[in-house]
């Protein structure tokens, strides 16, 4: 099936603004779907159609389903009335389904301690409970491709750069950095020795160009190039702020208190350590970018 209308959830935000240029800017029709009406003209001007709504009106979502070639779900991993509504409209159509994901099902709540496990496609997933629910939603949209959808599944890392799109930075580092800020010194969690995988935007935003061009149905796909352990982070945090060498360390408890449950024990506290050899190897995917401390 030739593809050339994307329909994209999430075109307003970080990851999915960021595919939404990149695709425009290779040829594709791109649609995506904007909450605010003041959003709409600052999409057209990206070159991207805006559709305004919400991820709760099915009834859009099924309309969309239906004009595109392919729907790029990166607004919510976690809602499974989404995801359901999107594959109940794509059965039997053979249409793809691309879903995004994040790498924080890889953590184990190791509260700054470093793990030496590093994560591949093949590998089955025990996930902490906390995280089961989007294993189990990963799973079933994989095997969805059973039901003739082409479904994939991207679990991007921890992501840096400026996005391509109206949303330009992410999440974690800028959570990080203004904590660091109020503290005088780059902060991490105890010891600071667990380790993220990471990937520039612009290269994340490559390999989506990648997996819509030539991944097969069922195929989940790890996103990263390269790694790094939060202390390194909160080093490269402290030398931008000019505080070079100072150190923050904050306890578990002080780190949910600032950052919440989520984005202590997962987002800046566990392991999350993979790799993307097989997108390199079944796609072709080169990324340009090796070093998040060049954009801290």
């Amino acid at each position: 099936m030739s593809i050339k209308k994307i329909f994209i959830t999430g075109a307003t935000g970080y990851i999915g603004g960021s595919i939404a240029k990149l695709l425009v800017d290779k040829g594709y029709k791109v649609s995506g779907l904007v909450r605010k009406e003041s959003d709409t003209e600052k999409l057209k001007e990206l070159g991207i159609n805006p559709v305004l709504g919400t991820l709760q009106d099915a009834p859009l979502l099924r309309e969309e389903s239906k004009k595109a070639d392919a729907i790029i779900h990166a607004a919510d991993a976690d809602d499974p009335y989404v995801i359901d509504t999107f594959l109940q409209a794509l059965k039997g159509t053979d249409k793809t389904f691309i879903h995004t994901s994040g790498s924080s099902i890889l953590g184990n709540k190791e509260n700054g301690e470093k793990s030496n496990f590093i994560y591949t496609e093949d590998i089955p997933l025990d996930a902490r409970f906390e995280k089961v629910h989007r294993v189990i939603i990963n799973n079933h949209i994989i095997k969805s491709a059973q039901q003739r959808i082409r479904s994939i599944v991207i679990v991007p890392t921890m992501i840096y750069g400026e996005g391509l799109g109206l949303k330009k930075e992410s999440i974690q580092i800028p959570m990080l950095l203004k904590l660091s800020k109020e503290r005088g010194a780059g902060v991490h969690i105890e010891s600071g020795e667990n380790i993220w995988s990471n990937v520039h935007i612009e290269d994340l935003a490559e390999l989506y160009l990648k997996v819509l061009e030539k991944a097969k149905a069922g195929s989940y796909f790890y996103a990263e190039n390269g790694e790094s352990s939060l202390r390194d982070i909160a080093l490269s945090i402290s030398k931008r702020i000019g505080r070079e060498g100072q150190l923050s360390s904050i306890s578990i408890d002080e780190a949910v208190s600032h950052f919440g449950s989520e984005g202590a024990y997962f987002a800046s506290g566990s392991n999350s350590r993979c790799s993307s050899d097989k997108a390199r190897q079944l796609l072709g995917w080169t990324p340009n970018y090796s070093s998040i401390h060049d954009f801290i």
